[in-house]
Order: structure tokens, then sequence, then C-alpha cells
């Protein structure tokens, strides 16, 4: 038996609201990753003679950007925040915890703090 214009529409009107009542898969939630604060240019190993803090902060002054080595990963770490990249000078070379959106092999930073 055909269905009538109204019956489709009512039908139709149904699925829209049922579908839109549903729930939206979450978005990529932060996560919290714990390493030694280092830089992209090096990674794990340093290559700069002395304190592996100084080569981290010499890297950087020359454009590199800061790195979280968390076992044999190196993430580059993605801010422009004045305050977060003062606290990764602070941590060169120690650990920290950095709570972000990972993509791939970069997080963008929401929050980083002194690690265990």
């Amino acid at each position: 038996m055909p269905t009538s214009v109204p019956a489709r529409f009512t039908l139709s009107l149904a699925i829209l609201l049922l579908g839109t009542s549903l729930p939206m898969p979450a978005a990529d939630k932060p996560q919290t990753f714990t390493g030694k604060v280092s830089d992209a240019m090096c990674g794990a190993s340093h290559m700069m003679a002395g304190e592996a803090s100084a080569c981290v902060r010499e890297c950087i002054s020359k454009g590199s950007k800061y790195a979280l080595v968390v076992g044999d990963k190196v993430y580059i770490l993605d801010t422009s925040d004045k305050a977060t990249l003062g606290e990764l000078d602070k941590l060169a070379d120690h650990q920290a915890k950095v709570t972000g959106q990972a993509d791939g092999s970069t997080i963008a930073i929401s929050s980083v703090a002194a690690g265990k």
C-alpha cells in the first residue's frame, strides 16, 4: 500500500529527530603524557657538549620546538602560550607531565607541570 505524503513527512521528521537526539561521539579527549622535556632537533640524544638542559635551550633559541621524550617516542610540543613556554624552559631536561591533544607525533598542549 503506498504511503501518503503526510505519512512520509511524519516518518522523515521522526527519523531526523531521532538522529539528532542520539549522542554524538565525543571529540578526542586530552591525554596526559609523562616524559623528559627536550627539543625536536635533538630528541633523546643531545649533540651539544655540556648539560642537556643548555642544549635544549640553545636549540629552542635557534628555532627548534620543544619535545617530550616518552620511552622511545619523541612528541613535538605545540604551544604559543608564553606561560607554557616558560614552564617548558624551566623543565628542560627534566621530567614533565604534559596534557593535551595528540595528533600523530605532535601534542597540542593544554597544560604542563613537573613530573615525577
